[in-house]
């Protein structure tokens, strides 16, 4: 019997981009590896890897400058029709309604008009959107839209799928149905799927992972296998009643020879090798009483290895300068900072979030969490002073936002979810705009520029666009804006979106560091690990409030044991809607 060739093999594929300044930028260099009939792939690896550009070098959309990719045996070039590929920002036409979309995307596939209806029906059902054929594609969730891409980009059947970060902003009810979708269409189809992802417990699901660091291969083999790498070394720790997992994550993280830690349902998950006298000291003390106990072992774990060895020594905490005159203090207390009372927002018909009443105290990180959808966006606006309220009161650092939105932002600092600094300025430039546009002048402005670019190791870019700088550099670009003028209040809106678990572990050790020193911080994620460093979070759908609570008794409502934060929320959200359902 013939052997069937493996649906892709790539080997020694090379790429190098020359930026404007001249420099050259290796972003592959040797990759091999090879995806059989109805497997599935993870590509993972942090910011700058090379996950995106290798999976546009095999839809076609870039040449490699070196090595060879098979396509079922034959070279690839010119059988991009078998190759179906989402991007990360897949091109929906919002102002055009779901079935046009379709319509668009079949002409452009050629698809006969006979084709269409049974596979528009497949598909329509498969992703539950077939009540939503006449919605305008600019009016879905984030996470419907990323359906519609997907099914769209599955309207010609492929032999291979590429997905490039198909879950990014999405939130976990949407995350499993998609990866649902996924899992169904590999396998017993035939098709075989490439997905490049930033959550490892997805990339554990499929049958072979690809771990790039720098344009280079660093891990590749089934997870299992990958995984090996640090059987025996996980460790939870349950905190001591009057510890948090937050400030006992930061402890761990400070002492020589842990390779990760991490809040995981109440406690914190922490992995490390073989420990010499004082290590194992530092550590006791660091644990500080907590109960510990063996885990099993995490791809997650390992991955995070494989980049601790690669990077080199492990940094400290960050230390983040708050010196000037606005400096929010150095404890939280049981003021409140942001106040809002039966706060509703409609737009047109519309009722966005509806009659919703909360405060935050000072020092708090306190998370903003629903589904695509739910509100949160809207109502992280209004308390940025960037959307008023319709009804209701709303106070932040004790100004009111509905009459003195200006001087209610003089407090705040903001990082968007999208990168909106100004890109074809370079680095310095954008910091010194900014710190223009707060005000700051003479020395004190000299003196944070040099504080903001030495906390977030800066220098080296300074003289680059910020278009140009890698996915994390952008952010931590963003968090030095943003905090330039010493704010007491940090909005972060998905500021963690799409980012790898090194560079979330980065983030929020800042976060934590301001949290410190009286910082209140409010932030939006889908990453429900997330969570775990908020001090409380709010849970919304639907623009109701359902669940106001600390972690630990939000996790209380799930009815699983041991519950997880996502665990908690599915169940929380979709009980919700069960109630809705038959109230109507």
């Amino acid at each position: 019997m013939k052997d069937i060739p493996d649906t892709l093999l790539v080997e020694n594929v090379g790429k190098t981009f020359k930026l404007e300044n001249k420099r050259l930028v290796k972003a592959l260099e040797a990759i091999s590896f090879s995806v059989r009939p109805g497997g599935m792939t993870a590509l993972v690896g942090p910011d700058g890897a090379g996950k995106s550009t290798l999976l546009r070098i095999i839809a076609g959309l870039l040449t490699p400058e070196t090595g060879t990719l098979l396509f079922e045996g034959r070279p690839i070039s010119g059988q991009q029709n078998g190759i179906g590929y989402m991007p990360q920002q897949f091109g929906l036409y919002e102002d055009l309604s779901v079935q046009e979309n379709l319509d668009l995307y079949a002409d452009l596939y050629g698809l006969g008009l006979r084709e269409r209806g049974g596979r528009y029906a497949e598909l329509l059902a498969m992703s539950a959107l077939e009540p939503f054929r006449e919605r305008l594609a600019g009016n879905l969730s984030g996470g419907m839209k990323q359906k519609l891409g997907l099914i769209s980009t599955l309207l010609r059947p492929p032999k291979l799928l590429l997905l490039d970060e198909p879950t990014v902003g999405v939130d976990p009810l949407s995350r499993r149905e998609l990866w649902r979708i996924i899992q169904n269409l590999s396998g017993p189809s035939g098709m075989s799927v490439i997905v490049s992802t930033s959550y490892l417990d997805e990339a554990a699901q499929c049958g072979e992972v690809v771990l790039l660091f720098e344009g280079r291969t660093l891990a590749m083999g089934p997870p299992e296998t990958i995984m090996e790498l640090t059987r025996g070394l996980g460790y939870l720790a349950k905190p001591s009643p009057d510890d948090t997992p937050r400030s006992l994550q930061a402890r761990l993280l400070a002492v020589d020879g842990i390779i990760d830690a991490l809040p995981e349902g109440g406690d914190v998950r922490f992995v490390h090798g073989k420990l010499n006298l004082e290590q194992e000291r530092k550590l006791q003390s660091a644990l500080a009483g907590a109960g510990v106990r063996k885990a099993p072992a995490t791809l997650e774990d390992s991955f995070m290895l494989l980049l601790r060895n690669r990077e080199g020594p492990k940094k400290g905490s960050p230390h983040i300068n708050f010196l000037g005159n606005n400096r929010p203090g150095s404890q939280p207390n049981n003021e409140s900072v942001i106040q809002t009372q039966n706060v509703t927002r409609c737009f047109g018909g519309f009722i966005a979030v509806d009659d919703i009443s909360f405060s935050v105290r000072r020092g708090e990180v306190f998370g903003l969490l629903g589904p695509n959808g739910a509100g949160k966006t809207t109502t992280f606006r209004m308390l940025c002073g960037l959307l008023p309220p319709s009804q209701g009161s709303l106070f932040v650092a004790g100004v009111n936002v509905r009459d003195a939105r200006e001087e209610a932002r003089r407090h705040i600092g903001y990082v968007a979810q999208k990168f909106s600094l100004y890109g074809p300025l370079s680095v310095r430039e954008n910091l010194d705009f900014f710190a223009g546009a707060y005000g700051l002048r003479g020395e004190r402005k000299k003196k944070r520029l040099e504080e903001v670019i030495a906390d977030f190791s800066l220098e080296q870019y300074l003289d680059m666009p910020a278009e140009d700088l890698p996915g994390g550099y952008k952010r931590r670009l963003a968090m030095a804006v943003g905090l330039l003028h010493e704010p007491a209040i940090l909005f972060l809106d998905e500021p963690t979106s799409g980012a790898d678990p090194l560079a979330r572990r980065d983030f929020w050790k800042r976060i934590s560091a301001l949290a410190d020193q009286g910082v209140t911080v409010v932030v939006t994620t889908h990453f429900m690990e997330e969570a775990e460093y908020c001090d409380r979070v709010l849970i919304q759908d639907g623009g109701i409030m359902l669940a106001l609570d600390t972690p630990a008794n939000i996790r209380a409502q799930a009815p699983e044991a041991r519950a997880t934060m996502e665990d908690a929320f599915i169940s929380i959200v979709t009980k919700a809607r069960t109630q809705k359902k038959k109230a109507a």
